[in-house]
């Protein structure tokens, strides 16, 4: 995935140009994030911010057996950089199942609203 997107996701999401977006939802977006790690999670952990983008959003992040103990109880943005920026930690074809997975299951959830 590459492209001038990044630089405004939002304005993308909204012309149909932001390749993270799951489903368009009545206050907003599902997406997925740009970086999927490993599937061995442990638990989820939601962060709900709203400091650096001039937007609230919400985060549901998986946690890793492999995650230091210095990093369990921290935000998931401190993973070491080389993490975020790694080939293949990269959101892509292989991450199919994932997204149709999820997109299957919120537009469950919005048939029941």
């Amino acid at each position: 995935m590459t492209g001038e997107w990044r630089t405004d996701r939002i304005g993308a999401a909204l012309r149909g140009e932001n390749p993270t977006v799951l489903r368009r939802l009545e206050s907003g977006f599902g997406v997925i994030g740009d970086v999927q790690f490993d599937p061995a999670f442990r638990r989820v952990d939601l962060e709900i911010l709203g400091n650096t983008d001039p937007f609230l959003h919400a985060h549901v992040w998986p946690r890793f057996e492999w995650e230091p103990a210095d990093l369990v109880g921290a935000p998931v943005c401190l993973y070491p950089r080389d993490r975020w920026h790694d080939e293949q930690f990269r959101l892509g074809p292989q991450d199919d199942l994932l997204r149709d997975a999820i997109g299957s299951e919120l537009d469950e959830l919005r048939s029941t609203v």
